[in-house]
């Protein structure tokens, strides 16, 4: 029958998984996620560099003067051959040419026993390596570095076991060789390191000075506020005489004072003035009053190295897994990150491809608008605004109904247009028919008005100062006046020449540009609402196809001059409609005008035929009997001034009905259409792949090359990329 393992067998007997755990840490995937690590910290004075001794059989110097300058990771393997590796590990933020540098190096050594007799020339030698200035009178370097120096050491009687030492924190500088920028450094190292949830802090404390003052206990504190992975490690119980003190100090280990849920170790290490006297016989003491009432697992090396072990083999198992779940997703977030930065864009030919791409997007988006084909990109539905072929439409039946029944400065006589039977369904649809179901939209109608509405008038110049000497500003239109009538006829009092019984074209193109008086201010309007929503669709569009607002602010500012010019062009074609239809006499071949025209003269004419027959004669509308001598009395009442004015009242009437329409569709067509909209030389038409390949390498570079931050962004991202990727591959069984 098999043996059952032991626990610790299981713990210990696990090398591969805490391989992999060291490996990761090896390519620098703990600047990115948390690795499982026991980190030794304490002060310069606490007796950290003996217990590392003890527990590794590395000498490490005592001399506040020699002491490391970087955090150093020891392994020991079990493993059948005996040997020994020294290498650096670069820091995360060292130049390609210092992790070069650092990673050429390899220090090797035959045994334990080599290492501990060249291990004060290999550290000179990484010291040199990783540009430590080590003393006063030397020129150069840094007093610290973020390298990390690993030694691993693999023997048939290794333990499994992985610890971090970081420099020893200090309150005061050397002079000539620390500053106070070097304290805050190795502060800011020390908090790097404990700060992480899956680090074991093995908080070094000397025996012979106060917990309460131990300040590392209290940096600990900062980042493991429960105490629930902060191990206490009581060192230099030798140098307590007082029977006191070391009651205390056993109350200490009991945790019975200043408690954590790992606990205290206290254990005696070789003093800097000592021989290499047994562990047995240091430990001797331990034996003695008051230490021997201590749990025997709470004391000496051996019991601290065991305890060690375990809390890295359980940590390990407990964290694998999340580990690995923690790396895909930092993965799966950095190469979204990436994709966001779009490809990459240092050659002429990669900025010309990607802005390329950027502007076919964008001519896409606007084609698909202006036909309205809303389903070709989820941004139509996010976005009303972009919906430019239903808000044009919108607002040229707006306008045109606002120009018919607000234009004219005096309402006509008998001024019913064949468009009064029009069926308004816009102004029949009131706010509170909100039950009704716009099939085509699948939204109340009300509410689909409501955002028509908004979108096309409720537009604020404001919101678009580029636009300040293009467009106009909002208007309120009175309606038309009455008495035309009495203004015809005072007009034409005022103005008749020496003709005999009608009215000079003088006198009718007077009248005329005086009842058209509203429509540049009205027709402006229209055109700025109209740039306007144009507008607001070009820096819509361009914030989808172009998220990067450095890159989207740069092309603006290309394109701007050219979208700006073109908006001018349609403002100065709707100046030539205006100036055609108001400041050149009143002209027309439209049958229309002269059939309107016979028709108002019939109409009169019966309607003063009709209010002069006498009382009590049979009159029927269209079937009324009248004599010959009642039609002449009729049309010979009038006088000459009113018979002209009548008929100036009614030529003036039907031409500008015809007018009215002729310049409704020439503004909507010839100004919005063709110039805002679907001609060649559109704003629109602006930002096209042609626009991109006709830009210079200096120019093409302004606009889409990369800023140094976002080529630094990038490169971080690349590696960050690389090393996660790897880590996957590490992790994977």
């Amino acid at each position: 029958m098999k043996q059952k393992d032991s626990p610790q067998d299981n713990l210990l007997a696990s090398p591969s998984l805490l391989r992999k755990i060291d490996q990761l840490r090896e390519k620098n995937i703990g600047q990115h996620v948390p690795l499982p690590q026991l980190v030794v910290v304490g002060d310069q004075s606490s007796g950290k560099s003996s217990l590392l001794e003890s527990l590794t059989g590395i000498p490490f110097p005592r001399d506040v003067e020699l002491c490391t300058r970087y955090a150093t990771q020891i392994t020991q393997r079990r493993d059948h051959s005996t040997h020994v590796s020294i290498t650096i590990i670069p820091g995360p933020n060292s130049s390609d040419e210092h992790k070069s540098h650092v990673e050429a190096y390899h220090g090797s050594a035959l045994s334990g026993e080599d290492l501990r007799a060249k291990f004060p020339a290999i550290l000179q030698e990484v010291n040199a390596r990783m540009g430590i200035r080590m003393s006063s009178s030397a020129k150069g370097g840094t007093v610290f570095s973020e390298d990390i120096l690993k030694i691993e050491i693999c023997g048939p009687k290794e333990d499994y076991l992985t610890v971090i030492d970081v420099p020893g924190i200090f309150r005061n500088p050397t002079e000539g060789v620390t500053t106070k920028q070097d304290i805050l450094m190795v502060r800011n190292m020390v908090t790097n390191y404990i700060r992480d949830s899956r680090t074991i802090i093995l908080a070094v404390l000397p025996c012979n000075i106060d917990i309460a003052n131990q300040e590392i206990l209290t940096l600990a504190e900062e980042y493991d506020k429960k105490g629930e992975r902060t191990l206490g490690i009581l060192t230099k119980p030798d140098l307590v005489l007082e029977t006191s003190g070391k009651d205390t100090i056993c109350s200490i280990v009991e945790n019975k004072r200043k408690q954590l849920t790992l606990g205290y170790y206290v254990v005696r290490s070789r003093g800097a003035d000592q021989d290499d006297s047994g562990y047995e016989s240091r430990e001797q003491m331990f034996n003695e009053d008051p230490w021997r009432r201590l749990d025997k697992g709470r004391v000496g090396v051996r019991a601290l190295k065991a305890k060690l072990g375990e809390l890295l083999g359980e940590m390990a198992k407990r964290e694998f897994p999340k580990l690995r779940k923690d790396i895909g997703e930092m993965l799966s977030r950095a190469e979204k990150e990436r994709d966001g930065l779009g490809p990459a864009r240092g050659t002429d030919t990669e900025q010309r491809i990607f802005l390329s791409h950027i502007a076919d997007k964008f001519q896409e988006l606007a084609k698909a608008s202006l036909e309205a084909r809303y389903h070709h990109d989820p941004a139509f539905e996010a976005s009303f605004h972009l919906k430019l072929a239903t808000l044009m439409a919108f607002l040229a039946e707006s306008f045109s109904r606002e120009f018919e029944a607000k234009a004219a400065f005096r309402n006509f006589e008998n001024g019913d247009s064949e468009d009064d039977d029009y069926d308004d369904d816009y102004d029949e649809v009131t706010d509170e028919d909100v039950t009704h179901e716009d099939s085509s939209h699948n939204l109340p109608a009300a509410n689909a008005l409501r955002l028509l509405r908004a979108a096309t008038q409720d537009l604020d110049p404001q919101e678009f100062p580029e636009l300040d000497d293009i467009i106009s500003d909002r208007y309120e239109v009175d309606d038309p006046e009455d008495g035309i009538m009495d203004w015809i006829t005072n007009l034409y009092v005022r103005s008749r020449g020496m003709e005999l019984g009608h009215y000079t074209n003088a006198v009718q193109a007077s009248a005329w540009r005086e009842q058209s008086s509203k429509w540049p201010l009205m027709s402006r309007a229209f055109t700025s609402r109209a740039i306007m929503i144009v507008q607001r669709f070009i820096t819509d569009t361009l914030s989808i196809v172009c998220p990067d607002s450095n890159l989207r602010d740069t092309l603006w500012s290309c394109i701007q001059e050219e979208v700006l010019e073109r908006y001018k062009k349609a403002t100065g074609f709707l100046e030539y409609l205006l100036s055609v239809e108001r400041e050149l006499n009143p002209y027309t071949l439209n049958k229309h005008f002269n059939r309107a025209r016979q028709e108002a003269h019939a109409d009169r004419a019966a309607s003063h035929i009709l209010s002069t027959l006498g009382e009590g004669e049979q009159v029927g509308g269209d079937n009324a009997t009248v004599t010959i001598g009642q039609v002449r009395s009729s049309t010979r009442d009038k006088s000459n001034i009113q018979d002209v004015a009548e008929q100036l009242h009614d030529g003036l009437s039907s031409y500008y009905e015809v007018a009215r329409k002729r310049f409704v569709d020439n503004v909507c067509t010839q100004v919005v259409q063709s110039h805002l909209l679907f001609g060649p030389n559109t704003p629109l038409r602006v930002f096209t792949q042609d626009w991109v390949i006709g830009l210079g390498a200096e120019q093409l570079d302004a606009i889409a090359g990369e800023s140094s931050s976002v080529k630094e962004h990038r490169a971080n991202l690349a590696r960050k990329i690389k090393d996660l990727k790897e880590a996957k591959k590490i992790l994977q069984f």
